[in-house]
């Protein structure tokens, strides 16, 4: 499959993916992952190593939708969990102190 990331054309085929994260250790997922076999790769690792560019140089949602493309498992950043109760600035300031939580 042709696809373009960070302006530069690349040819890509489901196994030569796979071969090129072959023995690759996958680093910390915090975004957008891949998972590649049996492993989660972070989206920018696995843009780095099957373009050989810097991360710097090219976009998340560029390497996910080449590798949604190709048929791989994408997900994307995991929302932040919104706190059910908000509490107001003297509830804040009483719990960041210690003091018993009103009820």
């Amino acid at each position: 499959m042709r696809c373009v990331i960070a302006r530069f054309p690349f040819d890509l085929t489901k196994s030569g993916v796979l071969e090129s994260m072959k023995g690759i250790k996958p680093e910390q997922v915090i975004g957008e992952s891949v998972i590649i076999g049996r492993r989660t790769y972070p989206v920018k690792q696995v843009g780095q190593v099957i373009t050989r560019q810097d991360r710097r140089d090219f976009s998340a949602g560029e390497v996910l939708r080449a590798m949604s493309r190709l048929g791989f498992t994408c997900r994307s950043a995991l929302p932040i969990a919104t706190p059910t109760r908000v509490l107001s600035p003297l509830q804040q300031a009483s719990a960041m102190l210690g003091a018993p939580a009103a009820v």
